[in-house]
């Protein structure tokens, strides 16, 4: 066994694997693309199969990239687009239909139902989250009742449920492990976070046969062995966590009122409240950060369903520029006189809102608005809605006050969004010199589980600062902008 670690990092457009050495350099990198299927409005779909195929293809690239074999890798860690559902059949591994995504609206009225019931309450008390099509509960419940066959399946015991990460495993192990880990389990709706356990009344309520559940982990953990004939020999893997807490992780957030925000196709900010497990009174969530050693600490998160899926947006279907990198600087030839704003609610608004049935608004147009001002727009409304959720943050827990800010994700590479980030804030922003954090956290995990990593403290010594960006606006017009901002929203919302 060498001294290597792999990293399989599956998003939301792509797959990636990244090998990282003893230092924890990037050595070796495979990534692909596959497809994303939109049947009908607010519906979101993945082909499982294919996101197995990618993953495989993406290892096998970053290995040979690294010019490495598998029996060099000490351990594999896994982290994956979280709240997405798989169902698949336990004898053959096929998966029973597509796999509905965390961005999929399909379960609006289901939830809206729930909430007229009364039930939000208890679910946020036992879940730390919302009533929301956003999580995996009710897009299982929905599968189970609509697709034909599938409940007399799933109750006979003959179906297994995953997020994508458990998915992996499964295929990863030869069907040997149905396991998930607390991180991902904490963002299915209906996993309880005080108790550690899958909530036997949250089952009973949305009709989910508890044989379907996959066994929980801690973040670092055994997780199974890969099949030999997958890579050429085994390889142990011994970590797995939501992208979100694996971003956390990477940026060695691990005391409390440490705080991180990736900006990816979406935005999560997490901030760290150790075993303090925080009750938000002010829409966000309560989430598991990571559980070691049985250990588990909390995060309250705010979730920003579109960030980078804006800026593809205007390159996709308005064709305003060639690479989603040219956005910035377009960006910077905007008009500063025009007062032009983007509210990204392409699939609803995320926290603090939690509007399912909001969509997205351009203000402030006049005939002089051009792509400058539409790319200034959509980077800006990344900047404003992470503002909403530290006031938030500011807000449900005291320990979050004078945070730096810690970010990462492709979006973090344009130094005019993040100094404008800085601004609006009022914050410190610190940009690492390793962005792929999301990665290197999966890789911590496992390697730190395999011995062949830090522990915490030295890992969290290895972080290094590329740039720290500090407001430069004055507080009038930061107070203009914001105002802006929140009329824009305020027009778009359909609740409240």
């Amino acid at each position: 066994m060498g001294g290597y670690v792999l990293a399989i990092d599956q998003g939301t457009t792509s797959s990636r694997a990244i090998v990282f050495d003893e230092a924890q350099k990037l050595c070796g990198l495979g990534q692909m693309e596959f497809t994303q299927y939109f049947p009908q409005d607010g519906w979101v779909e993945h082909d499982a199969d294919e996101i197995w195929a990618s993953c495989v293809k993406s290892v096998k690239t970053a290995l040979d990239a690294a010019g490495i074999a598998a029996s060099d890798v000490a351990a594999i860690g896994i982290t994956n687009q979280r709240e997405t559902v798989v169902v698949w059949d336990r004898k053959t591994g096929e998966p029973v239909g597509k796999a509905i995504v965390w961005q999929d609206r399909r379960t609006h009225a289901m939830c809206e139902a729930m909430k007229r019931d009364g039930l939000e309450e208890m679910i946020s008390r036992k879940t730390g989250l919302v009533i929301d099509p956003y999580f995996s509960g009710t897009k299982l419940s929905w599968l189970l009742d609509n697709v034909e066959g599938l409940r007399a399946r799933a109750e006979a015991g003959n179906l297994a449920f995953g997020t994508v990460d458990s998915y992996l495993i499964w295929r990863l192990t030869g069907g040997q492990k149905h396991v998930t880990d607390a991180s991902n389990a904490s963002r299915t709706l209906l996993y309880n976070i005080e108790t550690n356990r899958w909530d036997t009344e949250l089952l009973k309520l949305l009709r989910i046969p508890a044989s379907m559940m996959p066994e929980v982990c801690d973040n670092a953990a055994d997780f199974g062995t890969t099949d030999p004939e997958l890579f050429g020999a085994p390889i142990p893997i011994r970590g797995s966590a939501g992208d979100q807490q694996a971003a956390t992780i990477g940026q060695a957030c691990f005391t409390p009122g440490m705080m991180k925000s990736t900006y990816g196709t979406g935005c999560f900010a997490l901030l760290n409240t150790g075993s303090d497990l925080v009750r938000s009174e002010n829409r966000l969530l309560t989430t598991i950060a990571y559980r070691l050693d049985g250990e588990t600490t909390y995060a309250l998160e705010g979730a920003i369903f579109v960030a980078g899926a804006s800026v593809q947006w205007l390159r996709d279907m308005l064709g305003l520029f060639d690479k989603a990198s040219d956005a910035g600087a377009l960006a910077a030839r905007a008009d500063p006189t025009q007062n032009v704003y983007l509210v990204p609610a392409f699939v609803g608004l995320g926290a603090p809102w939690w509007d399912a049935a909001a969509r997205g608004a351009l203000t402030g147009l006049t005939r002089n608005s051009g792509a400058p001002e539409l790319a200034r727009a959509a980077l800006e409304s990344v900047c404003y809605q992470t503002r909403d959720l530290l006031d938030a943050m500011h807000k449900d827990w005291g320990g979050a006050s004078d945070t730096v800010l810690r970010v990462d994700g492709g979006m973090v590479g344009s130094d005019w969004t993040m100094q404008f980030l800085a601004d609006i804030l009022d914050a410190a922003v610190d940009r690492p010199t390793i962005l792929e954090t999301t990665a290197l956290g999966a890789a911590w995990l496992a390697g730190w589980k395999a011995g062949v990593w830090p522990d915490r403290e030295g890992f969290a010594e290895r972080w290094a600062l590329d740039r720290q960006f500090t407001p430069q606006m004055d507080d009038a017009t930061r107070e203009r902008k914001l105002a802006g901002w929140r009329d824009a929203v305020q027009r778009t919302l359909t609740t409240g």
